[in-house]
């Protein structure tokens, strides 16, 4: 009787973990190309940051626009400038 509900619980368990696994993955989206030009300061309404060493394979800089999400190379002087005045901006 006890193999039986640690069968049915460990058979849960599994499942969960892969339904939980493809959804976070499938709902994230990586940034694969930078945009071209300068995206206006006034635009942007907050950003995160793309690693390449968690699920994406390049660095990014993701600007978050009331349009929608713009991936920037975050080598680049205008985006590190961006960068520092907004979080000079949050820590006011």
């Amino acid at each position: 009787m006890a193999s039986i509900k640690v069968s049915v619980m460990a058979g849960t368990l599994f499942t969960l973990c892969v339904i939980l696994g493809t959804s976070a993955h499938a709902a994230y989206v990586c940034c694969r190309r930078y945009m071209r030009g300068i995206l206006p300061f006034s635009d942007i309404t907050g950003f995160s940051e793309q690693k390449n060493y968690e699920l994406c394979s390049t660095n990014a800089i993701i600007f978050h626009t009331k349009q929608g999400k713009i991936c920037a190379n975050p080598d680049l002087e205008w985006v590190k400038d961006y960068i520092k005045r907004i979080k000079s901006m949050v820590q006011r």
